[in-house]
Formats: C-alpha cells, sequence, structure tokens
C-alpha cells in the first residue's frame, strides 16, 4: 500500500480502480488530418518524439497512423512519401478509451486489442488525448513504487502486446494421412 495524494492510503485494486485514464494520458496531442502527406506526419512525430498521431477531422478522431504505418507504406509503394496521404494508410476502426475510465480497464483494452496507444474520445467522439503504455509505465516508478502488482500488469500488457501470433497450421492435404501427428505443435 502507498500514500495518495491527499493521505488517503490504497492498496493495488484500489488504485487501479480509482486511477483514471485523465490522470496519465497525454492532453493535446500532435494530430494531423486525413489529407497530411506521409512526409508531413513522419516529421511530425519525429519532431514530437511519438510514434502515433490521431487522425482528425473537425476535431472528432477518424482514425490512427502510427510509425510503423509510414514505414511500411513507404516500403510498399515506389511513390514518394510527400505524395502519399495519411488516409491512404491510416487505421479507420480505432480502439479508445475515456478519460473517465480506470487504469486497469485501459490496459485490458491494450492487451485485447494488442495495441501500445490508445486515443481518448469524448462521448461525440472530439480527441482529448492519448494513452500510451509507456505514459502508464513511467508514472509507476514515480507514483506508485510500492505497487508492483501494477507493474506486473504493465509487464502483462507488454508482453500480450507483443507476443507474436503464430500461424494457423496448413489446411490438410489430400495426401497426409489420417491421424498422422501434426508437422509442428
Amino acid at each position: 500500500m502507498t500514500p495518495r495524494p491527499g493521505g488517503a492510503i490504497v492498496g493495488y485494486g484500489v488504485a487501479m480502480r480509482t486511477m483514471r485514464v485523465k490522470e496519465l494520458m497525454t492532453r493535446d496531442p500532435k494530430t494531423c488530418s486525413p489529407e497530411t502527406p506521409l512526409s508531413t506526419a513522419a516529421r511530425t512525430m519525429a519532431a514530437e518524439n511519438c510514434g502515433v498521431l490521431p487522425v482528425v477531422v473537425e476535431e472528432r478522431c477518424v482514425g490512427i497512423v502510427t510509425d510503423r504505418d509510414v514505414c511500411l507504406a513507404i516500403g510498399n509503394d515506389d511513390a514518394p512519401p510527400s505524395a502519399r496521404l495519411v488516409a491512404d494508410t491510416m487505421t479507420r476502426g480505432i480502439h479508445f478509451a475515456r478519460a473517465d475510465d480506470p487504469i486497469g480497464r485501459a490496459l485490458q483494452l491494450m492487451r485485447r486489442w494488442r495495441v501500445r496507444r490508445l486515443p481518448v474520445l469524448a462521448a461525440d467522439g472530439r480527441l482529448e488525448g492519448i494513452l500510451s503504455l509507456g505514459d502508464v509505465a513511467l508514472r509507476i516508478g514515480a507514483d506508485f513504487p510500492a505497487l508492483p502488482t501494477l507493474g506486473e500488469d504493465v509487464a502483462r500488457t507488454l508482453q500480450a502486446i507483443s507476443e507474436r501470433q503464430r500461424p494457423a497450421p496448413p489446411a490438410p492435404s489430400r495426401r497426409s494421412r489420417i491421424g498422422a501427428a501434426p508437422l509442428y505443435f
């Protein structure tokens, strides 16, 4: 257990229920629009030392573009990055958190959807901030050093996100013997 601001003593479970996304999120993150060239998005990420930009239209988050998205788009196409738009590479079906969500819920969403960052949206879809796994990890040591289980939850989340999915086993061929052992487990 550790003292919280205001002197309250809380255990891990209470901290996870009471610590909210809004306490750890980055407010007013840099954004881009679907019409932003990939080269501009990449320069913005480099300048801001971040790996993600929420894609916003009229203050509403309509997608997200990551540094990985930019690299893969550039590597898969001979067109220069200045000729490619964020709209061509952004993820449209985003997973998000709400500012009042408990931090444990946000970590659960990150594990489920295997993402390191969650846009934080208001009920009307307006972008309020962004929460990264790094934001949570950095605050654990600084603000909650006596809560090792919170650190364990972050570690489990990072493990779930980073875990490589095994390819599906090949479909059985007509030549395969019934009851034969699989080639791999």
